[in-house]
């Protein structure tokens, strides 16, 4: 179904977090192609996921969010990614973007912020993270989370309970429950995701990978209920 009337509350900050936080993955595509990157992000959303950022990197990437936002399905959300200055804030947002994400503390977090658009910002270090709430971030970006790992995202929780963190950058799925289990809101997935669909590669692998992902997404979150309801934690 395309979705051309996407419901209002998923594009404010809070509404936003709040499906990130239920759907807990966010896919990243970028490659050498802007068409293929919107195929490649069509595709990920017809296997189940959410939310889609498009890399500001890849070639044609806002005619790619225009034609990802004009037919994504129904309760989908496309975002710019790499949206590093103000002008880009501006390019995303009249190509349709929905949310930004940043790679690092760019000027990009406060504009957004300006303009009620979400922004998932890039920060590694605790003073980042710090920073990067305050200039009006909906989450951080833990970039790139594989220096660290989930006992990294711990020690930073520690400190900062109640920064919604989002870790990208070398999670697969061996390593995205992790980083659930230590209290990350959503992971973020690019290469092992996409692999080379984003340049023009074969959409099925990628497909595969995507509903793998959704599924221990979906039995996580079981795993979840289960255990706030009462039911003994799983082991392993």
């Amino acid at each position: 179904m395309v979705n051309n009337m996407t419901d209002s509350s998923g594009t404010t900050p809070g509404g936003l977090l709040a499906g990130i936080k239920e759907a807990r993955l966010v896919a990243i595509v970028r490659g050498t192609d802007g068409g293929a990157a919107a195929k490649a992000a069509l595709a990920a959303m017809e296997e189940g996921f959410r939310f889609v950022e498009v890399a500001l990197t890849t070639p044609g990437a806002l005619d790619a969010i225009r034609e990802v936002r004009a037919a994504a399905p129904a309760g989908c959300y496309v975002g710019g990614g790499t949206v590093l200055t103000v002008q880009d804030v501006d390019n995303v947002a009249e190509a349709g973007g929905q949310f930004m994400v940043t790679p690092a503390l760019a000027a990009s977090i406060a504009e957004s912020a300006r303009q009620g658009i979400p922004v998932l910002a890039g920060a590694l270090t605790p003073s980042e993270a710090y920073e990067a709430m305050n200039r009006g971030a909906t989450a951080v970006k833990l970039f790139p989370a594989s220096i660290g790992g989930p006992g990294y995202l711990k020690a930073l929780r520690d400190p900062f309970p109640e920064i919604p963190f989002i870790p990208v950058g070398g999670v697969g799925l061996d390593e995205a429950a992790g980083y659930w289990e230590t209290g990350a809101v959503a992971v973020g997935l690019g290469g092992p995701l996409f692999g080379n669909a984003g340049s023009g590669g074969d959409l099925a692998p990628m497909r595969e990978r995507a509903r793998a992902f959704v599924d221990l997404a979906e039995a996580f979150g079981r795993r979840t209920a289960a255990g706030v309801q009462g039911a003994p934690p799983p082991t392993g």
